[in-house]
């Protein structure tokens, strides 16, 4: 098999450039952990550089086509090869409770799922780089008061911080997509517990981005909040006007009226 045929409905572009394979490899601190998993390698333009790491690198792919080839291309990668879902496969079953790094250029098409599944086992994963869409990639890593800051933005930066690190043109792909992409990287908090109930923060921060157009004080009618708490100064605010901490301190000021 020479290559592998991009395919649409997996929202497949093959990165073509060497260098930014390399550079994405080495946007890795390799600190923390001893194993990396790849998302969606294709055919192993960033798992070369991956295999050149003192670190076991592992690939997940759940395109049958593309396994084939990095089995029949990769040796290094003998039993590391995982042809399965990442957004529906049990980590646990090959990493158990090791920790480990994730890495690729992600599918555009389920990125945002990507970086919620990996906040979901925040706990395992300790970093994270890789490519999206460009505006996705700056959404997630943008900080209050943008009109592109969001759900995305307030629960990854919850418990990593988020570096943009560089702009990808759209030539470098085999087929170019029809935007620009953005590498990012993630390392997680030293301490990534926050001091509110997780769930309500996760709630809380969706209901008022649904809204984002509203006052607090109106996203959050849901909740049945106290008169007194409402007069309270940040009910005056929308959400694109509060950063992560501001978001516990209101899951913490809710939690505390009983809901």
């Amino acid at each position: 098999m020479d290559k592998v045929k991009a395919k649409k409905h997996l929202g497949q572009h093959f990165l073509t450039d060497e260098s930014i394979a390399k550079d994405i490899a080495d946007a890795l601190s390799l600190k923390g952990y001893d194993k990396v998993l790849e998302i969606g390698p294709g055919m192993g333009v960033l798992t070369k550089y991956l295999l050149e790491k003192p670190v076991e690198t592992y690939v997940i792919e759940i395109d049958k086509e593309s396994v084939a080839y990095l089995s029949a291309h990769y040796l290094k990668l003998s039993g590391r090869i995982i042809s399965e879902d990442f957004l529906h496969y049990n980590l646990n079953t090959v990493f158990g409770d090791a920790p480990l790094a994730i890495v690729g250029n992600f599918p555009y098409n389920i990125s945002s799922q990507i970086v919620f599944r990996t906040l979901a086992m925040r706990d395992k994963i300790p970093e994270f780089a890789g490519m999206f869409q460009k505006e996705v990639a700056e959404r997630i890593c943008e900080k209050k008061g943008s009109k592109t800051y969001g759900i995305l933005s307030v629960l990854t930066q919850a418990f990593y911080n988020a570096e943009y690190l560089f702009t990808v043109p759209e030539h470098v792909f085999n087929p170019p997509p029809k935007v620009k992409s953005g590498v990012l990287r993630l390392i997680r908090k030293e301490n990534y517990q926050l001091p509110c109930n997780e769930k309500l923060f996760f709630a809380v921060v969706k209901a008022a981005f649904n809204q984002r157009r509203k006052t607090l004080r109106n996203s959050l009618k849901t909740y049945n909040l106290s008169d007194s708490l409402k007069e309270d100064s940040i009910f005056d605010l929308r959400p694109e006007q509060l950063s992560t901490e501001d978001f516990i301190t209101l899951t913490q000021k809710i939690a505390a009226d009983g809901v």
